[in-house]
């Protein structure tokens, strides 16, 4: 059994063959390095195995403290979307180098791949499959229960034909989206076994959530407005984070071909950051009735999603 290096607390188990190996399956495979500045040399994407066994901090060159563990995690996995924790999102506070990064790995990173925190600093954590695993709430809970937590959510049937198109990229051979979605189409019974559905009922997995943590540290943003409104949408998280208003209109500018907005230049690169290769495809074509099917199916999870958060979304 892992545990986290500062609480002590359960984290997740590595199997025996990788404990032989010295090293850990982070499950689920989603963990991102996302524009690490100063580390380039670091895995990009999705890292499904990191080095070390979870190894304690040493201690940190500043001040002798050790790096402080994820104060802010950002779920995020719902969408898809990567703005919320783009280097530019949150910006270094006083005294940090230009493009110093704020986005950490939460338990099984190598020690030469956490970033130095000090108590000025947020540290950010995301990986998308936290909003849905059923034992996150609690491991997070036992690590720190002052913790707080960002959700990015979007319209579940969009998310779900979305879901569908980036895996029919990687495996073109898979059933069509009519054939996973359903049980039995003509009783028009869902499957919810299957991810893409089962992911966007929100109001279920926020219910293993509440169990744990407060609304007050839970902050949602929508995966709409993110497009349409990213400044906004960046101002709410900035002020649930309790920090000065520093990302602005100004920081944005519309990619045509992406269809997305894009960060302008950094400090750290000189260059625009846009959303991967595999964001803004086209998604594919389905049948109408079935998206209307699917509207009728989400449409009480949605409703006591609203109902919870306080917050209409506006996808009815």
């Amino acid at each position: 059994m892992l545990h986290f290096p500062q609480a002590g607390a359960p984290c997740l188990a590595c199997s025996p063959a990788a404990s032989a190996r010295k090293r850990c399956v982070y499950p689920g495979a989603h963990l991102e390095l996302l524009g690490l500045a100063h580390l380039d040399s670091a895995p990009t994407g999705r890292a499904a195995q990191l080095p070390g066994l979870c190894p304690l901090l040493p201690k940190a060159a500043c001040g002798g403290g050790v790096p402080s563990m994820a104060r802010v995690l950002c779920l995020r996995g719902p969408t898809g979307r990567g703005h919320v924790t783009s280097p530019m999102a949150l910006p270094p506070p006083p005294g940090a180098s230009p493009g110093s990064s704020l986005t950490m790995p939460l338990c099984f990173a190598h020690r030469s791949l956490m970033p130095r925190t000090l108590d000025s600093q947020i540290t950010v954590e995301k990986t998308p499959s936290y909003f849905v695993t059923k034992e996150a709430p609690r491991r997070i809970f036992n690590m720190s229960r002052d913790t707080k937590l960002i959700v990015v959510v979007r319209n579940p049937v969009t998310r779900a034909i979305s879901d569908y198109t980036q895996t029919l990229s990687k495996k073109p051979d898979i059933p069509t989206f009519e054939g996973l979605t359903f049980r039995n189409r003509s009783l028009g019974l869902v499957d919810t076994s299957w991810n893409a559905i089962r992911i966007g009922m929100y109001a279920v997995h926020l219910q293993s959530w509440l169990q744990y943590f407060p609304l007050s540290q839970i902050h949602f943003v929508s995966g709409e407005r993110l497009i349409t409104d990213p400044a906004g949408e960046m101002g709410k998280v900035q002020d649930f984070l309790g920090i000065k208003r520093v990302i602005t209109d100004k920081h944005f500018y519309f990619n045509k071909t992406k269809g997305f907005p894009c960060l302008k230049k950094s400090e750290s690169s000189g260059l625009p950051r846009c959303l991967g290769k595999s964001k803004g495809r086209t998604h594919v074509q389905i049948d109408p009735e079935v998206i209307e099917q699917l509207r009728d199916f989400y449409r009480p999870y949605n409703i006591k999603f609203y109902e919870t958060v306080g917050q209409d979304f506006r996808w009815e």
